[in-house]
């Protein structure tokens, strides 16, 4: 098991939603800088959904803007992806990745499936 896990992955109808948590399972080193998740569908290259840095900053997908929403906690221990009203398109693999001052960290990822 790596530095980060991700959590929350399933099988979801059109319309519905899926809350994925990343943890990191020990303190990162060199200081973070941001988190990230990504997507990748079957066949595609892997795409940035959501992102926020140390001091709050949030950076969206235009195709996720206004259904998906990322958080925090102040620990860095743990990362949200809030996502609402899903798509079948959006069915795949999603990653988080961290950043620090030295280096980048992925998991492994979550299955995501919506169905139609």
């Amino acid at each position: 098991q790596g530095l980060l896990v991700e959590s929350g992955g399933g099988v979801v109808q059109a319309g519905g939603s899926l809350r994925l948590s990343c943890t990191a399972s020990a303190r990162m080193p060199g200081g973070v800088i941001a988190m990230a998740w990504y997507r990748q569908a079957p066949g595609k290259e892997r795409e940035l959904a959501a992102s926020i840095t140390a001091g709050g900053h949030t950076n969206y997908a235009d195709s996720v803007k206004g259904r998906f929403s990322v958080s925090r906690d102040h620990a860095w221990k743990l990362v949200n992806l809030q996502m609402n009203n899903l798509k079948p398109e959006e069915t795949g693999v999603y990653l988080c990745k961290v950043v620090t001052r030295g280096a980048e960290y992925w998991g492994q990822g979550t299955q995501v499936t919506v169905s139609l």
